[in-house]
């Protein structure tokens, strides 16, 4: 929890044009991906620029009220400096068939639509959550990110058995649900 919250204070930072934070996202990120684009016929002025406009992807998705980050900062610089990279190789005609994981690239703009689609499901999904109140979030936590089994969970809430455990649970799922479609929807 502390990491992702680190994270945010780093967004944020950069969103603000805060020195501090940029400096950090630029010195626990550059080295990883100047060593790839190195690694994959590049320079270090390739690096740096590549490096550069990854930034400026990012500080604009930081910007953003809707942006969700549901990866690690060195995570989403890592892929989109990998995809610009490849896709400036293959406009310059240097296009190697041995550039590492090449099987697995997407085109850099469709891979972040889906990413702000997904980011955006999430968030609708913890506004759900939040808004389903208890002991329905709890007993949904507990089974579904705790992994607790039912009779763990029947004991924690007091019910008699796992089995009226499980269909609280059952009607607590389908009150999610419908809090969901109900807030996905209003957002299309």
């Amino acid at each position: 929890m502390k990491a992702e919250s680190n994270e945010q204070v780093l967004l944020k930072g950069l969103a603000s044009n805060d020195t501090k934070a940029i400096d950090t996202i630029y010195k626990d990120n550059f080295s990883m991906v100047q060593a790839f684009i190195l690694n994959n016929n590049g320079s270090y002025d390739d690096a740096r620029d590549i490096f550069q406009e990854a930034m400026i992807t990012l500080y604009e998705k930081a910007k953003s009220e809707s942006f969700v980050l549901t990866c690690q900062i060195k995570t989403y610089v890592y892929s989109v400096c990998r995809r610009l990279w490849l896709k400036r190789l293959q406009q310059a005609g240097r296009y190697v068939t041995q550039v590492e994981g090449m099987a697995e690239t997407v085109p850099v703009e469709e891979d972040l639509d889906i990413q702000e689609k997904r980011n955006a499901e999430f968030a609708i999904m913890d506004r759900a959550l939040n808004s389903l109140g208890e002991p329905c979030k709890s007993i949904l936590e507990s089974y579904y990110l705790q992994k607790k089994d039912m009779n763990e969970i029947a004991a924690a809430f007091g019910y008699t058995n796992s089995d009226n455990a499980k269909n609280q649970k059952y009607k607590c799922l389908m009150r999610l649900k419908k809090l969901f479609f109900a807030q996905y929807n209003i957002g299309e």
